[in-house]
């Protein structure tokens, strides 16, 4: 992950949050190098042995209530213990002016303070978010993903073997494309892998022979969508003569990202082949394993019933006359 500035923060939040700065000094320039925040109830109490003041700090009605009840000397002594460490930037929420001592200390630590008209609860949930996916840890692969009923598919393989292609087959047959070319991965917490566009290359996509096209001129806005969980990869490779290759299924391989195990389909290609109906069957098996159907081994088990000479069923279709 990039260095995050309390510069750029504000950049990114300021939208979301209605944010407005209520100083100005070089705090603009702090490096916040942690994705969880903090409110610094006790530190303004006076316990501070275990404040973690790397964090961004809120502030909101119960802090500011807290400082109203102290006389003047005792709060001048809560903020000068508060403003003794080096915190990357404070947030006032539900548009609440600290006052002026506040602010004053506050340029004095070189400590930009923020503020949102929004309450404590909803600054904290917004914030944590953008926090989290922002300090996510990610890398780059190259190829395309794509949206298959809901099954984000991550399509490999190499230089020139026909990833674009796949991805804008499905695109025309009415799926959603992700990103082409360059894939942006990070994962979220809870273990799950996202994938996502850059920047430059969002929604376009490199067709050799014809060039750079834009997917969402051509097909419309429900051709497109800025991120998607990769849940399966399809690594296309090319055809082997004498090489065996999966013939049942059931020695289901994964690939790992960022430490998420995906499943991976490895698929030989030749001309002529429908790459794409393919794709579309892998994603349709995948949501049947999501609820618990898992057709190889289903069909293993009736196979090796059959071995062991399970005759109920044909038992049953023997008087079946019709």
């Amino acid at each position: 992950m990039d260095e995050l500035t309390v510069k750029e923060l504000i950049e990114n939040i300021k939208n979301l949050l209605q944010i407005e700065v209520l100083n100005d000094n070089e705090g603009i320039n702090k490096i916040i190098r942690e994705r969880e925040i903090h409110r610094p109830g006790l530190a303004l109490s006076g316990f501070v042995d275990v404040f973690t003041f790397q964090r961004i700090q809120i502030i909101g009605n119960t802090e500011l209530a807290y400082l109203e009840t102290l006389t003047p000397v005792k709060r001048e002594l809560s903020l000068s213990k508060l403003f003794e460490f080096d915190i990357p930037c404070l947030l006032i929420t539900e548009n609440n002016h600290p006052g002026e001592d506040f602010i004053k200390l506050a340029d004095k630590r070189n400590i930009i303070i923020l503020r949102s008209v929004y309450s404590t609860t909803h600054v904290s949930q917004i914030l944590s978010s953008y926090l989290e996916k922002r300090f996510a840890p990610y890398t780059t692969k190259h190829g395309s993903l794509v949206d298959v009923y809901g099954i984000g598919m991550l399509i490999t393989g190499r230089s020139g073997i026909g990833k674009s292609e796949v991805a804008l087959d499905l695109v025309e047959r009415g799926h959603r494309l992700v990103a082409d070319d360059s894939v942006n991965l990070f994962r979220r917490t809870e273990g799950v892998l996202l994938g996502s566009c850059t920047e430059t290359l969002r929604h376009h996509m490199e067709i050799r022979g014809l060039g750079i096209i834009d997917i969402r001129s051509i097909f419309g806005v429900r051709a497109i969508r800025f991120q998607k969980r990769v849940e399966v990869e399809l690594n296309l490779i090319d055809l082997k003569e004498g090489e065996n290759y999966d013939r049942t299924g059931l020695d289901e391989k994964h690939v790992e990202y960022l430490g998420v195990k995906i499943p991976i389909i490895h698929l030989p290609v030749f001309p002529g082949k429908n790459i794409t109906v393919i794709a579309e069957t892998i994603a349709m098996n995948q949501l049947l394993k999501i609820h618990g159907i898992f057709s190889a081994q289903e069909f293993n088990e009736r196979v090796i019933q059959k071995m062991q000479g399970n005759t109920r069923l044909r038992d049953y279709l023997f008087f079946d006359l019709e």
